[in-house]
């Protein structure tokens, strides 16, 4: 694909995009593959050669850099208080709470049904093991794995 704006959304060269995938506001670097049943809000910045995986969610406030592995069904999340409403009962609106947000470094892999806390950085060529629930900062050049997500091995 060539660069475009389409949706506010920011494509690199060779950005593959498969079927039933929502954009907005994003930015894709060039050669990153982007899997069926995806979705990658507003604000949201994904490097060069990445390759995203189906069914996963990237929320506003995420930054994922070049030669980022992410499994299939990885879900960011942006809020550490999630709420529907306000104290007085009515609907929040964005004005209504703050994005927390992530960073992925350079050359690290997310394994498959990983959830990714926000506030957190994920350091450059970790390892996040499948189904793990990563609530800490992952230091470089590690593996962390479980529920919550403990670093195995540096």
């Amino acid at each position: 694909m060539n660069k475009q704006n389409i949706n506010n959304v920011k494509l690199g060269k060779d950005v593959k995009i498969f079927d039933f995938v929502n954009l907005y506001g994003c930015s894709i670097d060039d050669g990153t593959k982007v899997g069926t049943f995806v979705e990658i809000q507003k604000n949201s910045f994904i490097g060069k050669n990445c390759k995203i995986s189906s069914h996963t969610f990237i929320c506003e406030g995420v930054h994922i850099e070049d030669n980022v592995f992410v499994g299939h069904n990885v879900t960011f999340i942006n809020d550490k208080l999630p709420r529907a409403t306000n104290m007085d009962g009515s609907l929040q609106t964005e004005s209504d709470w703050k994005v927390v947000e992530t960073f992925v470094k350079k050359g690290a892999s997310i394994g498959s049904s990983a959830t990714i806390m926000c506030g957190i950085t994920i350091g450059e060529n970790s390892i996040i093991g499948a189904g793990a629930v990563v609530t800490k900062d992952v230091p470089p050049n590690s593996i962390a794995k479980g529920v919550p997500a403990r670093v195995l091995k540096k």
